[in-house]
């Protein structure tokens, strides 16, 4: 409670227009696009750009960094910077979309697996790996969501790309379930990443459940719930409509 009354202190000083940077703990189902319309609304009526520096799936929750006004420059910045997550993996079936978001397509055998095999197979997906994007990702193929064309059945031309995996640690293995943490680069899909750890076992996996749990040098300690957030907004209103009136 204390940070919170500390957090909504600063909020009073906050200079929206000269830009702020908003550390958000994104909700489960919501985009990242959903969050960022939230706020842009709730500062109304400042009409400010306002940005969020790397997207969190629909089903993931945790970290998400938005910014307003001139701080929105900075966004590439801290895209940039590495990203921690952890989540929960369940071997033995895959789906279409790599996680919740699609029924299970297929299922593959586990009995082989081991704890032992799970730590060696670890290890190869450890510093500089080469990865495609998911079907259902939000990256843009001829101007169009790559998921939209994947809920279409359409095929999907995609590129690979060279991440880097800093740490992949399992936390908890309760087969057919593992908890695991993950600090990795920009651009990192940590749906791919389980969906390949499936395969080199020899079995499969998907995703179902995601966190992320720091960006950069920020944290998921430091950020607001959307709801508590909207609201100390909504207390700024007065300030709002002073700054317009002095702009006049």
């Amino acid at each position: 409670m204390h940070m919170q009354v500390e957090k909504t202190q600063e909020l009073d000083k906050a200079d929206f227009i000269g830009g702020e940077m908003l550390l958000i703990d994104k909700p489960l189902t919501w985009t990242s696009f959903d969050v960022v319309g939230k706020v842009r609304n709730a500062l109304k009526p400042l009409k400010l750009k306002v940005g969020h520096a790397g997207t969190l799936d629909p089903l993931a929750t945790g970290l998400l960094i938005v910014c307003t006004g001139k701080r929105t420059k900075t966004i590439d910045q801290l895209q940039a910077e590495e990203k921690e997550y952890t989540g929960t993996l369940i071997l033995g079936a895959t789906t279409p979309s790599f996680d919740l978001e699609t029924d299970i397509d297929l299922r593959y055998p586990t009995s082989h697996i081991t704890t032992a095999l799970l730590e060696t197979i670890t290890q190869n997906f450890v510093g500089k790996i080469t990865q495609y994007p998911p079907d259902h990702s939000a990256i843009k193929i001829d101007g169009e969501r790559s998921y939209e064309k994947a809920r279409r059945g359409e095929k999907i031309e995609k590129k690979a790309r060279e991440v880097e995996i800093k740490e992949f640690e399992l936390t908890h293995i309760q087969l057919p379930e593992v908890q695991f943490k993950v600090i990795c680069s920009k651009g990192t899909y940590i749906r791919s990443l389980v969906h390949d750890f499936g395969q080199a076992l020899g079995s499969g996996a998907y995703l179902s459940s995601l966190r992320r749990t720091r960006s950069g040098q920020h944290t998921i300690s430091e950020a607001w719930s959307l709801p508590e957030l909207i609201e100390a907004i909504h207390k700024q209103k007065p300030r709002f409509q002073a700054i317009l009136q002095n702009q006049k």
